[in-house]
């Protein structure tokens, strides 16, 4: 049989209180020559029946317009301070080396005894100031005396040139909580929507893909160093140029080498500063990021999300989140205090704490309300299959009918061998999507480069197959925030394909435990794609330690988006959001349309 969800026609409307009403006016006054804005579309969609009222919902689309009244003065006030930014990073550089060629050429007229002289003697300085202190002098590091020429370089620096200049103030951001199906992502994605066009940088990443961006920035750095490339070359030419001895230059190089490698220890800074920015262009301005589901599962996620969030705010950049947790509450496992202390801080300072308060699921209460479900399958059973099948050649064949294997690119240089495509569709098993070694990188090209995914045979997810089960979570959390169409054929409904088999329920508290416990704390290789950075001392893969908690949470929240993505609200968001479906045949466009269309006649 097959089942599912109907028209959502049927939505009858909450009715408006005054607060309601008020904000509403507001919102009014401050657009009232524009496109509709963010506050009216919220209110357009619950008189259209495809949402229903909520006071908490319509609290964050409030605070949300509040926040897009905001950005096109800071835009301007960004602009204005990256030109002066750059002109200071432009003067400093240059002063920085005047003072080098100065200390060199003085290094050259004492000769070349002089230069390690002149060196020994700071050094036995240093060292007496450390004998102060108890310190012996086989325990100070040998480049402490370059340590300190570089300290009293930026001093001299700061004293020619000044300090940064100062960002101007940002709007304060949102860091939006709740439950599983209320809203949260929804609303962020309005306002990621609206701000197009409004400033020059922006961003939205679910926190898988942030964490594997992070990682392969952070691999690209490492990689740079460690083969010798980045500014070497440069520095090399405009060195060897210099009218100065053999042993000035390489006291050059190795005060140039020194910089870098101070950098370099500061590398999640690095990594912020190209998090946002668009190579290809060199404008500069506000930078907005939208961050989807934010987590703490691991060290590696605290000690990156600290780094780079806490950069990133100090910069200017302003932060739409959202979350299951308020964050002081998002660190379960007590790991990392003092840096998660850090994180929480910052986020508290710039962004409003929001709670999304509704203990109502709104895909689960939009499903209630529907009849029929045209892109889920079940049972496991022949009527079934054949229609999953007739549904695949219908789309196919809509398309051009030419069914092609093909291979696309995944992070870290691995590709993903797609045995079934057709101008933007895909066809997979769920064995070969979720029980081989694939992961979140897998299920980002995937969502990337394929509008409608098919996939066949989901079966009941027990104990014997989590591992399976968490890939399952990844691949449908990726295919929803793509916004892809997904068609399935499983062995259950939707409601029931988390819920175990006879042989044991999927979610086992005090066994989860148990298997927590005996791990010692290692971090599991088996939810996400090991993307290997190198042997480095990068993470050799992004990796979950779920808390119990957690676990329950994903599973909710796939059941939830599942159903979302079975109804005429998310099926339209396909067509207008996924960015490869405009470049395929629309013929596509026109099944969802009948699909539509036979919903709201059903």
């Amino acid at each position: 049989m097959r089942r599912g969800i109907p028209s959502l026609r049927s939505l009858g409307l909450v009715k408006k209180s005054a607060i309601s009403n008020k904000i509403y006016s507001i919102s009014l006054r401050f657009h009232s020559n524009s496109p509709p804005s963010l506050l009216e579309k919220y209110k357009n969609l619950v008189e259209q029946g495809k949402l229903q009222n909520d006071p908490y919902q319509e609290r964050v689309a409030f605070e949300l317009e509040k926040l897009l009244s905001r950005l096109q003065q800071y835009e301007r006030d960004m602009e204005d301070y990256h030109v002066k930014l750059a002109e200071w990073e432009e003067k400093r550089e240059e002063e920085r080396l005047k003072l080098l060629v100065k200390e060199a050429k003085e290094k050259q007229e004492t000769g070349g005894g002089g230069i390690w002289m002149s060196m020994n003697k700071q050094r036995d300085r240093i060292l007496e100031k450390f004998a102060i202190f108890g310190k012996k002098g086989a325990e100070i590091q040998p480049g402490v005396g370059r340590w300190v020429s570089y300290l009293n370089r930026e001093r001299k620096l700061n004293s020619l040139v000044g300090r940064r200049p100062v960002v101007p103030p940002a709007p304060k951001g949102l860091y939006i909580y709740g439950n599983v199906g209320s809203g949260k992502t929804m609303l962020m994605d309005m306002f990621y929507s609206a701000t197009e066009g409004m400033v020059k940088h922006r961003r939205r990443f679910h926190f898988h893909e942030a964490m594997l961006n992070i990682n392969a920035h952070m691999h690209k750095i490492w990689k740079n160093q460690v083969h010798g490339k980045s500014l070497q070359s440069n520095i090399s030419s405009w060195i060897e140029n210099l009218p100065f001895d053999m042993k000035v230059k390489e006291w050059l190089a190795a005060e140039e080498r020194y910089k870098q490698d101070v950098q370099m220890k500061n590398i999640l800074l690095a990594v912020a500063d190209e998090f946002l920015i668009d190579q290809q262009a060199d404008e500069r301005g506000a930078s907005i990021l939208c961050f989807d589901e934010i987590q703490t599962v691991d060290v590696f996620a605290i000690v990156a999300l600290s780094g780079i969030l806490s950069r990133l705010l100090s910069t200017g950049t302003v932060l739409v989140a959202t979350s299951n947790r308020a964050p002081r509450e998002l660190n379960q496992d007590g790991m990392q205090r003092d840096i998660f202390q850090k994180l929480v801080s910052k986020l508290e300072e710039h962004c409003e704490i929001i709670l999304i308060g509704s203990e109502i699921d709104y895909r689960r209460f939009i499903a209630q309300r529907s009849n029929d479900q045209v892109n889920y399958f079940w049972p496991l059973e022949s009527s079934t299959l054949k229609q999953f099948e007739k549904m695949w050649c219908q789309v196919t064949n809509q398309l051009g009918g030419q069914i092609t294997s093909e291979t696309i690119p995944v992070m870290f240089g691995r590709v993903l061998d797609v045995p079934e495509s057709c101008n933007g569709v895909a066809k997979f098993t769920f064995e070969y999507l979720c029980g081989r070694t694939v992961g979140a990188a897998d299920y980002i090209a995937l969502a990337k480069h394929y509008h409608t995914v098919f996939i066949s045979d989901i079966p009941l997810m027990s104990m014997e197959i989590r591992d399976k089960a968490r890939r399952f979570i990844t691949l449908i959390d990726e295919l929803y925030n793509h916004h892809c169409c997904l068609f399935c054929s499983a062995a259950s409904s939707i409601d029931d394909l988390f819920q175990g088999t006879e042989e044991g329920t999927l979610f086992d508290l005090e066994s989860f435990q148990f298997e927590t416990e005996t791990e010692g704390g290692k971090l599991r290789t088996d939810v996400l794609a090991k993307g290997n950075v190198g042997s480095v001392g990068a993470p050799s893969g992004i990796v979950s330690m779920l808390s119990g908690q957690e676990e329950m949470f994903a599973f909710r929240r796939a059941v939830s988006r599942l159903i979302e993505m079975q109804t005429p609200l998310y099926l339209e968001g396909v067509r207008s959001l996924h960015p490869c479906f405009q470049k395929q045949n629309q013929g596509f466009g026109n099944i969802l349309s009948s699909n539509l269309q036979a919903r709201a006649s059903s």
